[in-house]
């Protein structure tokens, strides 16, 4: 009888773990059946806490103390049903030397499978050893078979055929690929970073120094002084920012009790804040910024989340300088949710490269969240529900603005309130792709695939399985497998942008690798060549 050792990463806000414990106890009840029916005990390393009202690993001090009671040579999983911390649980894996096994229940329900892609992204970043498999029930053959190899061998095999190194030859555009690389290393470029480490994302931080070797160079502003200014905008500049939006027919879904439901004071402090950001990128000269958001902001201030929907849109609300001057007037000003610096530098490359190409600049990152069969029958084969915490750019949504809707955001995450700028991804070509760091070097992958169009009652079900507020892309990936994708991505993330044609999508995509290339990063094709 061998003995498995199991731990839990939970959230640092006590109201998530609280309402999300179910969910993780029904999965670790499931893997512990499943364990035992191979032969094998599975132990939890740290107690359910009863007057918490749940078992997860709930700050990085708690974790530490924790692994320190841990035998270091002991087979361990890290079984994640929802959104987790990473840090939580990073410097004990970080000293671990038995066969660490993550694994996630494919539900949409909560975060599970991007608490899982986090991880392992900052696993990898960090160096530190890990097999990783996820499943519905835990009772289908890949996972069977996975579980088994990782108890012999300590080890999971995954199939990664559909990766393919890139050469970086852009074609057409290589004069156009090289003046924008020569541009980033000799004029540079400001990422105006609003506090680093947005819930405990380790794979979200780029060292200054690799940064600096494209041309970019963070501005450590202070969430701090993002709130000071946001108090500072006058309330009926901020209002005419939300009168813009409902000219813009937009909806907003709004009741009486801040508590719980969105009101219009949550609105205009949204809108406050959103003059304030582009009024402080401006000030400081950056070409994207970050909002981190989560901690602290969110006990002061409504959500960033419809700002950074307004943030990557071109057609957005003039914001005025004290001159009267207007501030990148028609021009979306890049955001990097969740301070996510490896999307700063994808935002920044797609976006300039986009607009010289003629196509759509718009670009945000979402979640790789849930997915599965269209149970509709309208599309063949797996379909990602693509889905980020709060906002997506309205030119992404089906009728743009006037296809877009903002709900209040989840008390048990925003006590404070605020909207989200929610919609459902309109149908298109799409690029996707991820920068990311392993073996201290920067890499991105690439590829291609199609937003989707679904029927409405399959639209919502897909919506009402996984946090209903947010916006939603559905998408099909080039090539790609659903257990080749979480075999290989190294985040949570994934950033995604639109092409006019399929034609133009593919020369985007294969000139945006060319542009990495160029700038040093190590790129690879998914699912397609070059």
């Amino acid at each position: 009888m061998t003995d498995i050792v199991l731990v839990a990463s939970g959230d640092l806000r006590e109201s998530a773990n609280v309402q999300c414990w179910p969910a993780q106890a029904a999965m670790e009840a499931r893997l512990t059946d499943v364990l035992a029916g191979m032969g094998h005990t599975l132990t939890r390393a740290h107690p359910v806490k009863e007057d918490k009202g749940h078992g997860f690993i709930a700050s990085q001090r708690e974790g530490m103390d924790i692994f320190a009671g841990i035998d270091r040579d002991a087979k361990l999983i890290v079984a994640e049903a929802v959104w987790q911390y990473s840090h939580h649980v990073l410097p004990g894996l970080s000293t671990h030397r038995g066969p660490i096994l993550t694994v996630a229940n494919w539900s949409g329900e909560w975060p599970g499978l991007v608490g899982l892609l986090n991880l392992n992204g900052s696993l990898t970043k960090a160096g530190i050893p890990y097999a990783s498999l996820w499943s519905e029930d835990f009772d289908d053959d890949f996972f069977r078979a996975g579980l088994s190899e990782w108890l012999e061998t300590g080890t999971v095999t995954q199939d990664t055929t559909h990766v393919h190194s890139s050469g970086g030859d852009a074609g057409e555009d290589a004069e156009l690929v090289a003046s924008i690389a020569d541009d980033l290393r000799r004029r540079k470029a400001i990422l105006g970073v609003f506090d680093e480490g947005c819930m405990g994302m380790y794979n979200a931080i780029v060292p200054d120094d690799m940064l600096m070797a494209l041309g970019l160079f963070k501005e450590r502003l202070s969430q701090s002084a993002l709130y000071h200014a946001t108090n500072q905008v006058p309330k009926e500049e901020a209002r005419a920012v939300y009168d813009w939006m409902v000219t813009k027919d937009m909806t907003f879904h709004l009741g009486t009790d801040p508590a719980t439901e969105l009101t219009e004071d949550q609105v205009i402090g949204q809108c406050a804040m959103y003059i304030a950001a582009v009024r402080m990128a401006d000030d400081f000269g950056c070409e994207a910024i970050g909002i981190q958001y989560q901690q602290g902001l969110k006990d002061l201030l409504p959500a960033s989340d419809l700002v950074e929907g307004m943030l990557n849109n071109d057609d957005r609300p003039d914001v005025t300088r004290a001159d009267g001057s207007v501030i990148r007037q028609g021009q979306a000003i890049v955001h990097f949710n969740e301070v996510d610096e490896c999307a700063a530098i994808d935002g920044v490359l797609t976006n300039r490269l986009h607009r010289a190409l003629g196509q759509p600049v718009e670009t945000t990152l979402h979640d790789l969240r849930w997915g599965g069969p269209d149970e509709s029958g309208t599309h063949e084969g797996f379909v990602w529900v693509f889905e980020i915490s709060g906002a997506a750019p309205p030119a992404h949504h089906a009728g743009g603005w006037a296809g877009s809707e903002s709900f209040r955001q989840p008390a048990m995450f925003f006590p404070s309130g605020g909207g989200s700028l929610k919609g459902y991804a309109k149908p298109g070509e799409i690029i996707w792709s991820r920068i990311f760091i392993e073996d201290d070097r920067l890499k991105m992958d690439i590829g291609r695939g199609q937003s989707v169009e679904l029927p409405e009652e399959e639209q919502l079900r897909r919506s009402n399985g996984t946090t209903p507020e947010w916006p939603i892309m559905n998408a099909i990936l080039t090539g790609v497998s659903r257990d080749q994708m979480m075999a290989r991505h190294k985040a949570n993330h994934i950033q995604v942008a639109y092409a006019d044609t399929a034609e133009a999508a593919d020369r985007a995509m294969r000139a945006k690798a060319a542009l990495a290339a160029d700038l040093g990063i190590e790129v690879s094709y998914c699912g397609v060549t070059g």
